[in-house]
């Protein structure tokens, strides 16, 4: 069983996306291909939320001006490259010059990252700003098999500051465009969640 399908089993997808991805704009504007996983779990779920904690950013095209000020993969990966430049990091991470690019942020203010220097965007580890902690840690998977490893409980000890997602499955995912929809129509798409706010994951 791939990492894939063993999401869709412990978060099974509730609609289908209707994010339509550019990958060759997207590979043209950040200078290099996106990982595998990541493409895939697009056409699977979409940009969204887990369990109104966890936020997927929606796969945004690198550009000068920022579309948005409030979040998105633009303004998490700056504010990764802020937290990288003045937060400690775990002792193997010392003195490393890591490329970020943030695929997710939760509530807690938690970044997570690919480390996109090396050349097989497949072998991509996850970098984790740890807001709690103020540290960064290198986690040697996709994100994929990170956010299974989460549901799991399978790290040693949770990789993020809040314990919302640790060992939580089933959980829910909600596409962006999805919980909107449940909005208009006066749904409460969270029903029965209770301690986050969708709005919450930020930098």
């Amino acid at each position: 069983m791939t990492d894939l399908e063993t999401l869709r089993r412990l978060m099974p997808p509730k609609a289908e996306p209707d994010t339509a991805v550019d990958w060759s704009l997207m590979s043209g504007s950040w200078g290099t291909e996106f990982p595998p996983d990541y493409r895939a779990f697009m056409e699977v779920y979409g940009p969204g939320a887990i369990d109104n904690f966890f936020q997927v950013q929606v796969p945004e095209p690198k550009a000068e001006e920022l579309t948005s000020p409030f979040g998105g993969m633009l303004v998490e990966t700056l504010n990764a490259e802020d937290a990288w430049a003045k937060r400690r990091k775990e002792s193997e991470l010392e003195g490393a010059e890591p490329r970020l690019i943030a695929w997710g942020a939760d509530a807690g203010a938690d970044i997570l990252c690919w480390d996109a220097s090396g050349a097989d965007p497949a072998a991509w580890p996850v970098l984790v700003y740890d807001r709690g902690d103020a540290i960064w840690r290198r986690y040697d998977c996709g994100m994929v098999e990170f956010l299974v490893r989460v549901l799991r409980a399978e790290f040693p000890t949770c990789p993020l500051s809040d314990l919302s997602l640790w060992g939580r499955h089933p959980a829910l995912f909600l596409s962006e465009s999805e919980e909107e929809r449940l909005l208009e129509q006066g749904i409460d798409p969270w029903a029965g969640m209770t301690g986050h706010l969708s709005t919450g994951p930020t930098g």
